[in-house]
């Protein structure tokens, strides 16, 4: 076993120092190809005999408290770990494959505080969304792709909230990617009984000021977060869209009124990540696409004379070349 945990701190440790977004495990009859997602991009890093791996595979297993002797249904679960200072949370997730069961890991850095001005590239994007927050109740939702930035650009609000207003903030969330002091977080369980829907109605019994819905997956949920909204509650969450007026469909594909829509949404988000170089230190920051005010009106209504989507990241990336980040943003 000392074998495989230092493998497996090895592994964690070469991830962290690339600043990587997730490992996959790709497994083969005698060796295993092992990847890392670094600033987007899935990279190969290195293969390992397959016997190695099943070894790795029922170690994660066993510190998530997952089944280990179950290999024919998808798993979830989380393990802690640590390198030098910093903590990390690592979501540990497992699917059926036609020859073994494979793994992939999400690393959801647990120490490190990330302010709106260093998420965002553009600052009146950043302000946009800071007088977002300045409402006493209503709906602000963020979209975009997996790893994208939602979770980050929400915990940055949520904590730019708490230094500028005493307030008391609970979040449902599945898993918690971070843990926040002076928010109450509640990690959802469906095997326990602690669904999205359920978790809200018992969070609205403990006098909340803002609500973090961690994404709103289905009509219940979806309801609930609108009638949390309706009723004096100020409402973060995310939801599955190309964009932001795709945004707006999926939540009429809900059943979510108009009426409704118009009284509680206050904008809404499309994130996008694109690599940038800043002090000689390579990183990512996002662009988004935000709508508010008469634009959201319009594409509540269905009347938004909108871009298609690539075309309007295109605009986005165009004004980053006006700034000076040219040669770093991705064709």
């Amino acid at each position: 076993m000392n074998h495989v945990t230092k493998l497996s701190d090895d592994l964690f440790q070469s991830a962290a120092e690339q600043q990587a977004s997730d490992i996959h495990f790709y497994p083969y009859e005698k060796e295993t190809e092992i990847y890392f997602r670094v600033h987007g991009k899935r990279t190969f890093i290195r293969t390992i005999l397959t016997k190695q791996y099943q070894l790795l595979r029922t170690y994660f297993k066993f510190s998530a408290n997952m089944d280990i002797g179950e290999s024919r249904k998808p798993q979830a679960g989380i393990m802690s770990w640590r390198f030098g200072k910093k903590e990390y949370a690592l979501r540990i997730s497992t699917l059926p494959h036609h020859l073994h069961e494979t793994i992939a890991i999400r690393i959801l850095p647990q120490n490190e505080t990330l302010p709106l001005d260093y998420l965002f590239l553009f600052p009146n994007q950043i302000q946009q969304m800071r007088k977002w927050m300045n409402h006493e109740a209503g709906l602000i939702l963020v979209t975009g792709a997996t790893g994208s930035g939602k979770s980050s650009t929400l915990y940055s609000l949520l904590e730019m909230k708490m230094k500028e207003t005493p307030c008391q903030i609970i979040s449902l969330e599945d898993p918690i990617e971070r843990k926040i002091k002076q928010i109450l977080q509640v990690q959802i369980n469906e095997n326990a009984g602690i669904s999205y829907q359920t978790g809200l109605k018992a969070a609205l019994r403990h006098d909340p000021d803002i609500l973090m819905v961690g994404e709103i997956r289905d009509k219940e949920t979806a309801q609930f977060a609108v009638e949390a909204a309706l009723t004096g509650h100020l409402v973060l969450s995310t939801l599955h869209a190309k964009n932001a007026v795709g945004t707006i469909f999926r939540l009429k594909e809900m059943g979510i009124k108009t009426a409704d829509l118009h009284q509680i949404l206050i904008g809404v988000g499309a994130l996008r990540l694109i690599p940038i170089t800043r002090k000689n230190k390579r990183q990512r920051s996002a662009i988004g696409e935000l709508i508010e005010g008469v634009h959201l009106s319009e594409a509540i209504e269905g009347t938004l004379q909108n871009l298609p989507e690539k075309q309007q990241f295109k605009n986005l990336q165009r004004k980053a070349y006006a700034y000076g980040f040219s040669e770093t943003i991705s064709p």
